[in-house]
C-alpha cells in the first residue's frame, strides 16, 4: 500500500528533505506547499493580476495556496504539521486544525518549547514528534511494523 503524507508547516529549514530521505525505500508518496517563499507569497498576484494592496496581494496568494493545500490534506492518508522556531506558523496551525477536522491521522513535530503553546493542536494528533527522524520511525512501523534499532 502506498502510504500518502502530507508535510505542512514551516518552509525555513530542510525538515522534509531529512524525512525523504529517511523513507527512502519505503512505499511513501510525498506531498506539500510550495516552500519557495517568495512563489508561494507572489502566486496569486503574478497569476492573477498585481493588487495595490498589500492585504488583497496577500489575499490572492492565500486563496490560490488553498487550492493546493486542501486538495493534499484531503488526499492524504497521513498530514505531519511542522512548527518551528524562526516564525509563528499560524497557517501551520490552520492545515492541523483542518486535517483534524477532517478526520485525518496527524503527526505533529516541533521542538520541546513549543510543548505548552502547542497542546491543543498536539491534543488532536496520533503523534508529537520532536524530530524528523521520528516521523520516518513511525512511517516505517506503519508500513511494515518494523521497529527501530
Amino acid at each position: 500500500m502506498t502510504l500518502k503524507v502530507y508535510l505542512s508547516g514551516e518552509i525555513h529549514t530542510d525538515w522534509r528533505e531529512e524525512i525523504r530521505a529517511g523513507a527512502e525505500g519505503l512505499d511513501v508518496a510525498f506531498w506539500g506547499p510550495v516552500t519557495d517563499h517568495d512563489a508561494s507569497d507572489d502566486c496569486g498576484v503574478r497569476i492573477l493580476g498585481e493588487e495595490p494592496s498589500k492585504y488583497w496581494h496577500d489575499h490572492k496568494g492565500a486563496m490560490v495556496n488553498a487550492l493546493r493545500t486542501r486538495k493534499g490534506i484531503q488526499d492524504a492518508d497521513i498530514v505531519v504539521v511542522r512548527f518551528g522556531d524562526k516564525y509563528k506558523q499560524w497557517n501551520a496551525a490552520f492545515d492541523a486544525g483542518y486535517a483534524a477536522a477532517l478526520g485525518k491521522s496527524l503527526i505533529i513535530l516541533h521542538p520541546p518549547e513549543h510543548q505548552h503553546a502547542l497542546k491543543e493542536v498536539d491534543a488532536a494528533a496520533l503523534a508529537v514528534a520532536e524530530e524528523p527522524r521520528q516521523v520516518v520511525e513511525i512511517l516505517r512501523y506503519v508500513l511494515d511494523g518494523t521497529l527501530p534499532g
